[in-house]
């Protein structure tokens, strides 16, 4: 029962953490409550990235007529079961897959829930275990606003969302963050009339504010309702549905999807008193926390909450537990949204760059896109931001076709250090929808070749 690491969560953090570990030599001993592969397997990126996928091809069967694929009917019927079905299969196979990585690393799996205890020892099932380092990286759940009726059986979170075999009617979404217009992306296409309610007075209010502008426009186009800067004051049950009361106003609807942020999973994680900060285990820059030999990663720190974050704080702890001193810098982290078009960005805003320095910003259209025209997706832009003194590039916001693709080529231009003339030079095969990147580069140096000369 004695290990050198023992991880608590087989999320991507988790899983990650404990596969380095063992290929680093250490004993290692993971243990997860429920299913391998954690929020993001389950119930998060791969569930909703397989719907979005759906509705592509629905976009792609409506648009068929404007390349001379004349259809006998444009008419389809959504059978939720099926896709649902689909959904599990590919759910099903990451998930064994990693109980497959676990077992070929020579990493022992408890499924039971684990309780940390004095000295470094582990409680699971009436069974005690020890270890020299502990990571925690128990995630986050779905969180329910207090708003009076919010306990109807007809509110649901993207847990349940993500598992029901009917397709609603109308469904209400509040939150206009990532997963509610990812949501509203995928039932609108599916042929659900939905209607987004936002408090803020924009979608996608940490994004760039031009993201947001195009993101609205599109999704009103597909037939969305978008209400911006407005709170919902009650639920109200209205047959088997609910009424989402905002003012005088009820918007009814079969659902009502809370999307609006998660919490940390820390509840009955650990016995010994953690530091924290606004309900998330506070981290410093090397993945330790407040107590001597018991790391935190991923979404349960609150740094950033993605899956590919939680699984770079998983590495770096796990070095660090292995005799090196690594920091965790997260600011060259990409963030991805798959809506219709993507969205992929990295670093700073352009407003949050005008904060700190003098700013340079280049801004290539997908409209002046050959590829991307070539394609019928010419809607997006590429928005390069760079320090006017010394022409670094201190962020980059796509939205467009592969922009989640794209940012990856971002990103490594960011952490390499480069410059907007550095990433303007650097030629790219035509016709290719990356050319963007390389011109908006050519933008913010006034001398872009495929854009009307700029004064």
């Amino acid at each position: 029962m004695n290990y050198d690491i023992a991880v608590i969560g087989g999320g991507p953090a988790g899983y990650v953490s404990a596969i380095k570990a063992a290929q680093g030599g250490a004993k290692t001993i993971l243990f997860e409550k429920d299913i391998l592969g954690g929020t993001c397997l389950n119930r998060g990126c791969i569930p909703t990235k397989t719907y979005l996928k759906s509705a592509e091809y629905i976009h792609a069967i409506r648009r068929a007529a404007d390349r001379g694929i004349m259809l006998s009917s444009k008419a389809f019927e959504m059978d939720m079961g099926k896709a649902l079905a689909e959904k599990n299969k590919v759910v099903d196979r990451l998930t064994s897959g990693v109980g497959m990585l676990m077992k070929s690393n020579g990493v022992e799996v408890i499924s039971e829930r684990a309780v940390i205890k004095a000295n470094r020892t582990i409680e699971a099932a009436g069974q005690t275990y020890s270890a020299k380092d502990i990571i925690i990286a128990t995630g986050s759940e779905v969180s329910k606003p207090p708003i009076l009726g919010a306990d109807n059986g007809a509110v649901v979170t993207s847990d349940e969302i993500l598992s029901i075999d009917y397709l609603p009617e109308k469904l209400t979404i509040i939150g206009g963050g990532v997963i509610g217009v990812e949501m509203a992306m995928v039932f609108s296409a599916f042929g659900t009339s939905v209607t987004i309610i936002e408090l803020m007075d924009r979608l996608l209010p940490t994004f760039d504010e031009d993201i947001s502008k195009v993101i609205h426009k599109t999704l009103v186009q597909n037939g969305v309702s978008v209400m911006t800067g407005v709170r919902v004051d009650a639920f109200e049950k209205e047959g088997d549905g609910v009424a989402a009361v905002v003012g005088d106003e009820r918007i009814s609807a079969d659902l009502c999807l809370i999307s609006i942020g998660r919490a940390p999973c820390v509840d009955n994680v650990c016995e010994i008193d953690l530091d924290t900060q606004r309900g998330f285990i506070k981290v410093n820059e090397y993945c330790e926390t407040s107590a001597a030999g018991i790391y935190a990663i991923g979404d349960v720190t609150g740094k950033m909450m993605l899956a590919h974050a939680g699984s770079q704080m998983g590495e770096i702890a796990v070095e660090n537990i292995l005799g090196g001193r690594q920091r965790c810098d997260l600011s060259n982290i990409p963030a991805c949204v798959y809506t219709h078009p993507e969205i992929g960005c990295v670093g700073l805003t352009e407003e949050q760059v005008k904060e700190k320095f003098d700013v340079m910003c280049g801004v290539f259209p997908f409209s002046a896109n050959g590829r991307a025209l070539s394609g019928g997706e010419g809607d997006g832009f590429v928005k390069v931001v760079a320090d006017k003194k010394t022409h670094a590039i201190l962020g980059v916001h796509i939205v467009g076709p592969n922009a989640t693709e794209m940012v990856n080529e971002a990103a490594l231009a960011k952490r390499a250090e480069l410059t907007v003339d550095e990433l303007a030079d650097t030629m790219h095969a035509h016709p290719t929808y990356s050319e963007a990147l390389m011109e908006a580069a050519a933008a913010a140096l006034s001398r872009c070749v495929h854009l009307p000369r700029q004064k």
